[in-house]
């Protein structure tokens, strides 16, 4: 059942009742706290940045 949605339901109640209710909220906390970039559009460089590559990505959607 590895890789089905069902097996991934079953793998989450595993580990909530292995790590208790908040494992996920906890993983990813530390996950961010260990983040110091700041993200692809973090301080005025990285707004003009996205910016830019946005409007190429959607001046080539093929998108209707």
């Amino acid at each position: 059942m590895a890789g089905t949605p069902k097996g991934g339901r079953l793998a989450a109640l595993k580990n909530k009742k292995k790590h208790g209710a908040d494992f996920y909220a906890r993983i990813g906390r530390m996950g961010g706290q260990a983040s110091k970039s700041g993200g692809f559009a973090a301080g005025e460089e990285g707004r003009k940045r996205a910016s830019y590559y946005g409007a190429i990505g959607g001046s080539i959607s093929r998108r209707s």
